[in-house]
């Protein structure tokens, strides 16, 4: 074969020292020794993708372990033989439903032993770790004398997003390798870094390609690599009094994000750290106590419920997407966001407008995007190239997909559509980024409806996940099929709806927005309002999110509903609309209800002694969201309860730690939440009324 092939192929290949033979004793390992006596411990999780850790497997682990003892090899290489990475973390279908911290503690107790095994091996050991390394997968790096990263690498402990910290002595391991500044704000941010800067953090001690493993291995456990130890800085981080000090600067760090009522996890750490930093054994025990007892949490319990509302959503895409052009039309915020995002995953995008003005701006955001969200120059380069201008329309007559986010009146896109209908491909999908206007309404001037679909992205782009496909009653069901895999495929997670006035989101969202006017209308001060909502655990109050949203769109949905719906939602004040037409629109134009800067609203903290947060406050807020989606639900609008919640998580951030709307009220109780929605319509109006669909909601 051709050497060059040869050497693209070595890159991607797996070197993974001898060929094991077919009838190996153990379910999820192959255990191979080469002619220099080194074992080749090989990790292949049965029927998985991807290595993750379960009771089942760490016992198996703990197997092999003895009988390599028993053989003596000359050294041990630890890798996973699956292309996806070395080890994504623990199995997180073991955590749901903890309720006994005890029971935990003994489970976790048992796994440590297996890690703690591998650490105390009398023989040299070295993990070769490519792909993602993750959570307990680093963990079990961490226990091994000495490890080589692959280029393309990622390594990270995520438990914090699941309301944990590690739990199998990384705490301990990584804070005495690594400088604690940089390995605890790495665990309580739960972010990845790559090969490189693993390296030079002192977490692997080289990084190779996938050619060199083999000489890279023989160095490693023959003595010639040098290992990254811990320096002087990381022995003075640890010790007691700078302990302390650092610690108190991560707790306050860790105020500006999260509390420690909703999210305790980050300040358990910290507590472990402080505490028993100075003491790896110490630490190692304690860690397991700590992880246990946050387990039962309802945060984590909450958490781990939202991974798996973000599995399911993923798995309703399916696979097969089949788009790789798309034409959008309409460069403004949505429209070239959308665009830019697109063309970010891999697709092919031109971008029409009537004007070069917005095309222009909607470049030059995408350049800011690729900046923060791609590593290497030349992928920037890349995605900036798929991103194409196109002031003709003329993309119309290749695109797979078009996309339209024009402003939200009907006539406008009726007459769009009529000018982009002709020229479509005849498999084409056209979808419309409408949050507001009916499917039935739009598609009455088209010559085939069943291929118009709504695909309503949320602002920003970039940082919100949900992606609601909206369907009418003559749809194709294979355009809906196409539009959900296209939705996947970019990385968004999509949410089967059916069209009605708002779809879901919106239509949850607009009493939340709405209702804060009426509590402004009652003097209530604006910050008090937001301080309520974000008290229950919302990313940021209803008045700074209707600055953020624009004032004009808020009003425009608002009205659209209020048409629909009546007096179930709130009323719209006057002076509303009065701010609308001065021009004060919010964040976009620097002044809406907050003054604007750089971005940020300017808030000037409340009066110690003024008046206070009440739950009636908050009730008032978040009960009409949960209202609405029961509603939703009963209507068939959406299908599926456990959708509805991922909807608001990841549509609007609603309270991650509380698991949705819906699963709010199922914990609150469902009998509370409707006496407590009978209550507020007696003293505030028939907008709170409880809807008929809690009666069969369980």
């Amino acid at each position: 074969m051709d050497s060059k092939i040869m050497t693209a192929l070595g890159d991607r290949v797996l070197e993974l020292g001898p060929t094991p033979s077919t009838d190996s004793p153990y379910k999820h390992f192959k255990l191979t020794r080469d002619t220099d006596g080194v074992a080749w411990l090989l990790f292949d999780r049965a029927d998985t993708s991807a290595n993750t850790l379960s009771a089942d497997v760490m016992e198996e682990f703990d197997a092999v372990l003895a009988a390599i003892e028993t053989e003596r090899p000359a050294g041990l290489v630890i890798r996973s033989a699956k292309p996806s990475g070395f080890i994504a973390g623990a199995d997180v279908n073991e955590f749901g439903g903890a309720s006994d911290p005890d029971m935990v503690e003994t489970r976790i107790r048992a796994a440590h032993a297996v890690v703690d095994h591998l650490e105390a091996l009398k023989l040299p050991t070295v993990a070769v770790i490519h792909g993602f390394c993750l959570g307990g997968g680093l963990e079990v790096a961490l226990a091994c004398q000495s490890r080589i990263a692959i280029e393309g690498a990622r390594f990270g402990f995520p438990e914090v997003m699941l309301g944990l910290h590690p739990g199998l002595g990384g705490t301990a391991r990584f804070t005495a390798l690594v400088n604690p500044v940089q390995s605890m704000a790495l665990m309580l941010t739960g972010r990845t870094v790559d090969a490189r800067r693993a390296k030079s953090l002192g977490l692997v001690d080289t990084v190779t390609q996938e050619r060199h493993v083999q000489g890279a291995v023989k160095d490693a456990l023959f003595g010639r690599l040098k290992r990254a130890k811990p320096g002087l800085m990381t022995h003075a981080a640890n010790l007691g009094l700078v302990r302390g000090l650092l610690a108190k600067r991560m707790r306050s760090e860790a105020a500006k994000t999260a509390s420690r009522e909703h999210y305790p996890a980050p300040y358990a750490l910290i507590d472990l750290w402080e505490t028993h930093g100075g003491s790896k054994a110490a630490m190692l025990r304690a860690e397991q106590a700590s992880f246990a007892k946050l387990m039962v949490t309802p945060t984590a319990q909450n958490l781990i419920r939202v991974f798996f509302l973000r599995e399911q959503m993923k798995k309703a895409a399916g696979s097969g997407n089949t788009v790789k052009h798309v034409h959008v039309i309409g460069a403004g915020a949505m429209g070239g966001d959308i665009a830019a995002w697109v063309a970010g995953q891999g697709l092919r995008v031109s971008l029409a407008d009537m004007k070069a003005e917005p095309i222009a701006g909607a470049v030059k955001r995408a350049a800011g995007l690729y900046g923060k969200i791609i590593r290497k120059r030349t992928e920037v380069r890349d995605a900036l190239d798929r991103l194409i201008p196109d002031m003709d329309g003329e993309g119309v007559r290749n695109a797979d997909l078009i996309i339209e986010a024009v402003p939200e009146k009907l006539e406008l896109k009726q007459k769009v559509y009529a000018g982009i209908e002709p020229r479509m491909k005849p498999g084409a999908i056209l979808a419309t980024n409408t949050s507001s206007i009916p499917l039935q309404d739009l598609r009455t001037t088209l010559a085939r409806p069943e291929r118009l679909v709504g695909l309503h992205f949320f602002n920003p782009v970039s940082r919100l996940q949900l992606v609601e496909v909206v369907s009418h009653d003559g749809n194709d069901p294979e355009v809906l099929k196409d539009a959900l895999a296209f939705v996947g495929a970019i990385d968004r997670l999509p949410l089967p709806v059916k069209s009605s006035p708002g779809f879901l989101v919106n239509r949850a969202l607009t009493p939340y927005m709405l209702e804060a006017m009426v509590m402004l209308d009652e003097k209530i001060d604006q910050r008090l309002i937001d301080a309520a909502a974000e008290q229950f655990g919302m990313p940021m109050g209803p008045i700074e999110l209707a600055d953020q949203v624009g004032l004009d769109i808020c009003l425009d949905v608002g009205d659209m509903l209020r048409t629909k719906f009546g007096d179930l939602l709130p009323p719209t004040p006057a002076w509303l609309r009065e701010k609308v037409a001065k021009g004060e629109l919010g964040r976009k134009t620097g002044k809406g209800f907050y003054t604007w800067k750089d971005g940020k609203a300017e808030k000037a903290p409340l009066a110690e002694t003024g008046p206070r947060v009440t739950d009636q406050m908050i009730d008032r807020l978040v009960l009409p969201m949960s209202n609405v989606c029961v509603a939703a639900l009963r209507e068939g609008i959406v299908d599926d309860a456990d959708a509805v919640d991922g909807a608001m998580i990841f549509g609007t951030g609603y309270a991650p730690f509380r698991g949705g709307p819906l699963n709010y009220a199922r914990t609150r109780g469902v009998e509370n939440v409707v006496s407590t929605l009978r209550a507020l319509a007696e003293r505030f109006g028939d907008r709170f009324a409880p809807d008929s669909g809690w009666d069969n909601f369980k």
